[in-house]
């Protein structure tokens, strides 16, 4: 997995068994950073992006991008400078993909919605 640049956000990454990959990478169109490990597929997010979220199982999120298997494999590069796939782009397909209801955090008091 990519390692993260001096002074940058860090990596995690979003896993899916690779029958919801194949799906998924195709609605996603391009973006970040793509690796199949194992009949997994993972895709590259910034630190932090399961800050509020409960990502839809079958789905695993793996802090720092350490994923269980052996010899990432990458499927599809970054089309930029950054490895990143948005995380709420991913999450939303995420959930429509393995039929779960998205989940948001409820808004801090005193916050306006």
């Amino acid at each position: 997995m990519p390692v993260a640049g001096p002074g940058g956000p860090g990596y995690d990454a979003v896993g899916l068994p690779a029958r919801y990959g194949a799906r998924l990478i195709d609605r996603a169109g391009g973006g970040g950073c793509v690796f199949a490990v194992d009949g997994w597929w993972w895709w590259i997010v910034p630190a932090g992006s399961d800050h509020g979220l409960r990502w839809p199982l079958p789905s695993h999120y793996a802090p720092g991008a350490r994923v269980p298997g052996h010899r990432p494999r990458l499927i599809r590069g970054a089309d930029g400078p950054s490895p990143y796939t948005p995380p709420i782009l991913l999450y939303l397909m995420a959930c429509q993909l393995t039929g779960s209801e998205p989940h948001w955090p409820v808004a801090a008091p005193g916050l306006r919605h």
